[in-house]
């Protein structure tokens, strides 16, 4: 009893270890991959071939099937890939996940000095200690990620091996046989694995059980195909609980990820069944962990080569299973599904806070057009625009002030606070498009309009708000740091012209060229495209401060506005001449 006891601690101490190892090692891998792999996949995805690839690339990258699955979930819930595009990269997940099978497999290398020198029990503590040091002594973020992912897989060799130790006596438990016995009927060995595989969510630590069963010897082939398919249907359980609350297509990518893992695996088991019927030796013969390793890449890869024919016979089935119905349009906001892969979620951050400037941008060159010529259903327009910059605002600052409590390198920690403080000028200068609205309402109501003159001055204001504003969005967008410098020599052009404007307004005032009720609207409007270029100065400097490790806007715009900064005053001077009144 004794024995067994201690068996099953060692097994899920093995277990626990395997998978912690798995998580730490995937994570240090996500992020040193980067934040490109969202327009990577925009790219490739409409290409079965070059889809594939990538699915296994990814796949090995972040060693882990369901993870890439559910990004793929949450990539399509939000509208970023189509679900026909997604089957090439399943189909590379499937195939890239087996790299796990033989990594572990190499433990099993016995023979002269060199060949134990191969066996990851051999250098995983190196590589446990190289990464200690590279995460205590290292300054540079992704000599940490690295340090990080020699410790996860140092973890991982030693929950396999753990998993191996508890299997090295469990030949001589009584139950073992009777265990045995069980898993030679392929059906029922294909469920055991299936429903714990489900459980745990990771077919990677199953593959690992059955490899260290092999290592212990006493299984066959035949019990360790119908194990590993198992496996293979098992791990779908992630994506399955990561589709609850998603749209039809995301549910589609579940339902296609499950078909051509229960397809492929029915294949595979009439394959084996007919050779069990011709009485082929090697399915009766014990198994070594390289030929698990084996067995998963086979089954993918030929899942891979008989499926790709009706991949449009599998897309009308998903569409079956989850049919079209009527949904309510909404604007899809950062799926929770990417969280987790950082540099994926602050991408799509990015792409969102691209789109949240672009409806500014609309919004304070609307707003321009309806001092010209008021119109109601222009200005209801403008109105959804501001609420919508506005709900971009709440959720985008909600989800980068949790993503920034995630571990990140540098640069994306950087990313994130410019993100964080450029979303709330552009909700701003949305705000200041709407007040140009009312004010223009206003004047529409009353029937008041402004003298020639101050059309004339309103004219060249407008244009080099419109410059600025478009300067200022290009340059974030791009990531243009260049452009952006030209940014703030303009708005101090714009502060000038402010003043000047309201000057020449109090001389019409006491000339009587103009009422009060028009002045204190003139006022208003100068006022509010004063802020909107302000707000546009700030995105600016955090734009131009893309390399620096602090974002400092004060110290920043002081230095470069400076008198002795010919660059600028060049600047300046180019654009006083070009909105000269």
């Amino acid at each position: 009893m004794e024995t067994i006891f201690n068996m099953i601690v060692m097994l899920i101490g093995g277990l626990v270890f395997f998978l912690f190892g798995m998580n730490v090692m995937s994570g240090g891998l996500e992020t040193m991959a980067g934040g490109n792999l969202e327009k990577t996949m925009r790219k490739v995805t409409s290409n079965d071939f070059l889809g594939f690839f990538l699915g296994s690339g990814i796949t090995i990258a972040i060693q882990s099937s369901s993870a890439f699955t559910v990004m793929l979930v949450g990539l399509v819930n939000s509208g970023i890939i189509d679900f026909a595009n997604t089957f090439g990269m399943i189909m590379g997940s499937n195939v890239g996940t087996t790299l796990t099978a033989w990594l572990l497999s190499l433990a099993g290398l016995e023979g002269n000095f060199f060949v134990t020198l191969l066996n990851p029990s051999t250098f995983a503590p190196l590589l446990a200690g190289i990464g200690i040091v590279m995460q205590m002594f290292s300054k540079s973020d992704k000599k940490k990620q690295l340090g990080n992912i020699f410790i996860g897989f140092s973890i991982l060799i030693c929950g396999m091996d753990l998993m191996s130790d508890s299997m090295a006596s469990v030949r001589t438990l009584d139950g073992f046989d009777t265990f045995l016995l069980a898993l030679k009927s392929p059906i029922i060995a294909l469920l055991v694995s299936t429903v714990f595989t489900g459980v745990i969510q990771s077919s990677a630590a199953t593959i690992g059980i059955v490899q260290a069963l092999a290592l212990s010897g006493g299984i066959t082939w035949e019990m360790a195909i119908p194990l590993v398919l198992g496996a293979n249907i098992g791990t779908c359980v992630t994506a399955l609980i990561s589709a609850i609350g998603t749209n039809k297509n995301a549910k589609r990518v579940v339902v296609m990820h499950f078909s051509v893992n229960v397809f492929g695996s029915i294949l595979c088991m009439i394959i084996m069944y007919v050779m069990r019927a011709f009485g082929v030796s090697i399915l009766s013969a014990e198994i070594a962990m390289v030929g698990v390793a084996i067995i998963h890449t086979l089954f993918n890869a030929i899942n891979t080569v008989a499926l790709l024919p009706v991949k449009k016979l599998l897309i009308k089935l998903c569409v079956m299973v989850v049919p079209d119905k009527e949904e309510k349009t909404h604007t899809v906001f950062l799926d929770e599904r990417i969280f987790n892969n950082s540099p994926l979620a602050i991408s799509e951050c990015h792409r969102l806070a691209n789109e949240m400037a672009e409806y500014a941008k609309e919004a304070i060159s609307t707003s321009i057009k309806l001092l010209e010529k008021y119109d109601e259903t222009i200005a209801l327009h403008l109105t959804e625009l501001e609420t919508l910059t506005d709900k971009y605002e709440d959720r985008l600052s909600t989800y980068l002030v949790r993503i920034s409590s995630n571990t990140l390198s540098k640069n994306d920690s950087h990313a994130v606070a410019r993100m964080l403080h450029s979303i709330g000028d552009y909700e701003r200068i949305s705000d200041h498009a709407l007040n140009v609205c009312k004010l223009a309402e206003e004047m529409y109501q009353k029937g008041i309009h402004f003298s020639d003159n101050a059309k004339q001055e309103l004219t060249v204001v407008s244009a080099a708000i419109n410059e600025i504003v478009d300067l200022t969005i290009t340059s974030f967008q791009n990531d243009n740091a260049q452009m952006a410098s030209h940014v703030e020599p303009l708005e101090q052009v714009i502060d000038v012209l402010n003043d000047k404007l309201k000057a020449l307004h109090i001389e019409r005032l006491q000339a009587n060229d103009c009422t009060i009720e028009l002045g204190f609207i003139f006022t208003d409007l100068l006022t509010n495209f004063e802020r909107v270029s302000d707000h546009c100065s700030n995105v600016a400097v955090y734009t131009m401060q893309l390399s620096s490790d602090k974002l400092d806007a004060h110290n920043y715009l002081n230095s470069i506005k400076s008198t002795s900064n010919e660059e600028f005053m060049n600047e300046f001077n180019r654009y006083s001449t070009k909105y000269t009144l």
